[in-house]
């Protein structure tokens, strides 16, 4: 796949949209062609999934890196995730999601739920509440781990929620 994903603030859009931003020049490939385009409400971002053939081939079942644009006239591209074999002959990738999003710190809201997951499940998660719900969401792609997390959601009455781009879970949160 030969894929890159493009986060802005909804905010920033605009400015682009309406040609305020005075300092934004970009070097994206003459071939670039969008494919998607979403606004996550939990983080704020607009999410545009852009293609180009002089994009790295990224292997299916990666996240596709991340595509930065800054003020500069250059743009980053996040480097490619390098898979790294286990003795059972598994491949992993290495999370793309910005470490602040990583490591949720647990508090009075979350942790209830957290410690329903073994630690190793919860190396693979972030954790947040929104309103009457608490979103679990993962960090990596879930190869066989997602069937025994989705089973603890399930017995905490959660539910798996699939997205375009993003998918997580919602487990309710009991009032009272």
């Amino acid at each position: 796949m030969k894929i890159r994903i493009v986060k802005l603030t909804p905010e920033r859009l605009m400015e682009l949209l309406q040609g305020k931003s005075s300092g934004f020049s970009s070097n994206l490939p003459a071939d670039a062609e969008l494919l998607d385009l979403k606004f996550d409400l939990f983080s704020r971002q607009v999410l545009a999934v852009v293609r180009s053939d002089s994009f790295e081939d990224v292997a299916e079942g990666y996240l596709p890196p991340e595509l930065t644009l800054s003020k500069s006239p250059e743009l980053k591209v996040a480097p490619k995730p390098t898979p790294t074999l286990k003795a059972e002959a598994k491949v992993e990738a290495k999370p793309t999601v910005p470490k602040a999003t990583q490591a949720t710190p647990p508090n009075r809201s979350t942790a209830k739920w957290e410690n329903e997951f073994s630690p190793e499940q919860r190396k693979l998660l972030s954790f947040q509440v929104k309103g009457d719900v608490m979103v679990v969401k993962p960090i990596q792609f879930l190869k066989e781990e997602w069937e025994d997390i989705n089973e603890v959601v399930v017995s905490l009455g959660g539910k798996w929620v699939k997205g375009d781009i993003i998918s997580y879970w919602e487990i309710p949160v009991q009032q009272g």
